[in-house]
């Protein structure tokens, strides 16, 4: 997470604007009063200045990660509170998903705490994330499939989480096939089978050429390094290559069913 340790051995100038700008603020301004100075500041860099340089990918990395756990509250929040499950879901999928370090765990939950106490819609987060990467729907669509796997984890989306999920995919120009093929996935189908079909956001009777584009258009869109080119934190990278696994799993699966060479 190279964004964090520029952040914090320079300046807190690499803010950026709006109700996400705000949980970052008061989210990393927080850390860095309690780190302290450079010189015992555990994310600080050697030599770093007040003149610290902050490339695109920075702020797109930046972007997506304190948007990510600041619409993460929200969703976990939906209720009206937030259950010791509820929050024990958002770290095991920063422990088993992300595999995050203790420091970036710390930044994660520390956005989280952020997001649930401070100003802010569900809406508006989601708003802003999608004015940033509206250029890149792949990364649009890992966000919902993230918000999927974390209101699943206990083995069931509820309606209010679905709902709100919903609002999400409209804000960002999603279409309700992929939301309806991810319901599907995270539902629970009746065998394996359907549920490779949901993965490759397709129905089983979509024909062999259309298994075959859905295949090559999905494990392009969604391989590691293009979303990390779009902006996709290092951070989010391992959850990013367990999809694109799935992917080419659900498509193997189906080329065994239906024979296809």
């Amino acid at each position: 997470m190279a964004w964090l340790g520029k952040m914090f051995g320079g300046t807190l100038g690499f803010m950026f604007g709006g109700p996400l700008g705000m949980i970052a603020g008061i989210a990393f301004g927080h850390m860095f009063d309690k780190a302290g100075t450079a010189g015992t500041n555990p994310y600080a860099q050697q030599g770093s200045t007040s003149g610290t340089y902050y490339t695109a990918q920075d702020q797109s990395q930046m972007m997506f990660f304190v948007g990510a756990f600041s619409m993460l509250a929200r969703l976990a929040s939906v209720d009206g509170n937030v259950s010791s499950s509820e929050r024990q879901k958002v770290l095991e999928f920063i422990r088993r998903d992300l595999r995050l370090g203790y420091q970036e765990e710390e930044a994660a939950m520390k956005v989280f705490d952020t997001a649930l106490n401070g100003g802010g819609t569900f809406e508006q987060f989601a708003s802003q994330f999608y004015q940033n990467f509206a250029h890149a729907p792949n990364i649009l669509q890992m966000m919902i499939d993230i918000f999927y796997r974390v209101a699943a984890a206990d083995g069931h989306v509820n309606k209010v989480e679905e709902a709100m999920i919903r609002r999400g995919a409209t804000i960002f120009r999603i279409p309700d096939s992929f939301i309806d093929a991810l319901c599907r996935k995270y539902g629970g189908c009746a065998s394996s089978s359907e549920r490779s079909y949901a993965v490759l956001n397709l129905n089983r009777n979509a024909s062999d050429d259309e298994v075959k584009r859905a295949y090559r258009k999905l494990s392009i869109e969604f391989h590691p390094d293009t979303l990390a080119a779009k902006g996709m934190g290092d951070e989010f990278l391992a959850h990013a290559t367990a999809k694109f696994r799935e992917i080419q799993q659900a498509y193997d699966e189906i080329k065994r069913e239906r024979g296809i060479k």
